[in-house]
């Protein structure tokens, strides 16, 4: 892959682009802000850009809002976000539109080269892949109202399963049950949570989106 590193520490900024190089991959620019990032984005076209949520020079959300610049004016270029800590609020913006091409994971995952890697390949691959960690707090329970407490303990599992992006098949292998027992789960995941079915939204995306705890 051709990537794109955008990240202000330069310690991890070089070790990303050290760990890509030795893995084959190429990193044709890295850069430590927002506004370099969209630069290089424009002049390289990367097949996939890595982003830091917080960025110079507030530390806030220019990487993010970057990152959603590129989704609009590069709709090609896969985008992996990293954050610190989990963002609900951010999440809930990177995941109210199209996912496919998408990632956001926490950067302790990083450390984890494998499934950063997979990672990688996978949104290059036009996936979405969500930290579990984000997942699990994206789906916690409030107070106020259990959001799956219409979900039987397995079509929560599923459900979690389709949060970090794997498609049915997937899913199927990891939970050692049929194809056709996952498609009947997750039917009944959408019925439950009465999800509408208007194809100018992703389902998928709207099971998590529904209980966000903002």
């Amino acid at each position: 892959m051709r990537l794109i590193l955008a990240e202000d520490s330069v310690l991890l900024r070089e070790g990303l682009t050290r760990l890509l190089h030795d893995t084959g991959h190429e990193v044709v620019a890295a850069v430590g802000d927002a506004q370099a990032l969209l630069v290089a984005v424009g002049a390289h076209h990367p097949d996939v850009a890595v982003v830091d949520v917080r960025m110079p020079p507030t530390h806030t959300d220019e990487g993010l809002r970057a990152a959603l610049e590129i989704r609009e004016r590069f709709p090609e270029v896969g985008v992996l976000v990293l954050s610190q800590y989990v963002e609900k609020a951010y999440a809930a913006v990177l995941l109210a539109g199209n996912t496919g091409g998408l990632g956001y994971l926490l950067k302790d995952r990083v450390s984890e080269v494998a499934d950063f890697l997979d990672s990688l390949e996978r949104v290059h691959a036009g996936g979405s892949v969500i930290d579990p960690e984000v997942v699990r707090q994206l789906l916690a329970r409030t107070t106020h109202v259990d959001p799956l407490s219409r979900l039987s303990p397995r079509e929560t599992e599923v459900l979690r399963h389709l949060a970090q992006g794997f498609v049915n098949t997937a899913i199927a292998e990891r939970l050692h049950v049929s194809l056709s027992t996952v498609e009947k789960h997750i039917n009944a995941i959408m019925d439950k949570l009465d999800l509408p079915r208007d194809p100018t939204y992703s389902r998928r995306v709207l099971a998590i989106l529904r209980y966000l705890d903002t």
